[in-house]
């Protein structure tokens, strides 16, 4: 049996791979650059799909840290936006982060049904393909969250790069669109996402700390995150012993 990979967009299409699928979710701007950001420093990761869910699980943890966005708009009752730059800044690493997006996070939630799933942006695309390639998976579902109907750039680019490494390991690409977004985007820069709308609107609403993060931190990350009983994990063991290192006072607050 041929080993196969796809590339998607919006939440709603993860229902398409749900049994025998490995799914990876990717929102560059900014909800998974985020997420793997708070689990790098070693804080606890959770996100939600609606500012319902994200205010009843505060109730399970003592003072967690609310962040998100929806379009564009920090939700009345949160700390904080989706931002990595000030996720990666804050000290208090000890508080679980519960974190909403408009798109990002309602793709996370609906990809943790599938049999695996997996949050890779451009910190960590490389680590992301190989773990993949390593745990032997015959079937990955590469899903952008998309925003207002379009698959945004930022995202196409993420999710060929990883495609890409899958295919010089054997696997097969599942369609034409497939192939289309390789083609355009497996062998481009990062400078090609910049004409993004994510990018015009972080121009715009002066979020260029979020921007300068995100061009500077190109597959610095070493290890692949997944989702696991809603909270973001490490998805080889390599990670424990990077995080330990960075913050064991964090992870022995537990």
């Amino acid at each position: 049996m041929n080993r196969i990979v796809v590339i998607d967009a919006f939440p709603e299409s993860v229902l398409r791979y749900r049994k025998g699928w490995g799914v990876v979710a990717v929102e560059v701007i900014r909800a998974t650059t985020t997420a793997v950001t708070a689990a790098l420093s070693g804080r606890r990761c959770f996100p939600v799909a609606s500012t319902h869910a994200a205010f009843h699980l505060t109730h399970q943890f003592n003072n967690p840290l609310l962040a998100g966005e929806l379009d564009g708009e920090m939700p009345g009752g949160f700390e904080m936006n989706d931002s990595p730059s000030e996720i990666a800044m804050r000290t208090d690493v000890s508080r679980p982060l519960i974190l909403l997006s408009s798109s990002g996070t309602r793709l996370i939630v609906q990809a943790s049904r599938s049999m695996a799933t997996f949050l890779a942006c451009f910190r960590n695309y490389t680590a992301t393909a190989r773990h993949l390639i390593k745990t032997g998976l015959r079937k990955v579902a590469l899903i952008g969250a998309g925003y207002r109907g379009e698959f945004r750039e930022e995202d196409q680019l993420c999710c060929a790069w990883i495609a890409a490494a899958l295919l010089q390991a054997g696997y097969l690409p599942k369609d034409s669109r497939t192939v289309e977004i390789l083609n355009r985007w497996s062998q481009a820069p990062v400078t090609e996402m910049l004409s993004s709308k994510s990018v015009e609107y972080l121009r715009r609403t002066r979020q260029l700390a979020d921007l300068d993060f995100i061009l500077k931190r190109i597959d610095d990350v070493k290890v692949a995150v997944m989702i696991k009983n809603g909270e973001i994990v490490p998805a080889g063991s390599t990670w424990r012993s990077t995080v330990a290192m960075k913050s064991r006072a964090a992870l022995l607050s537990r």
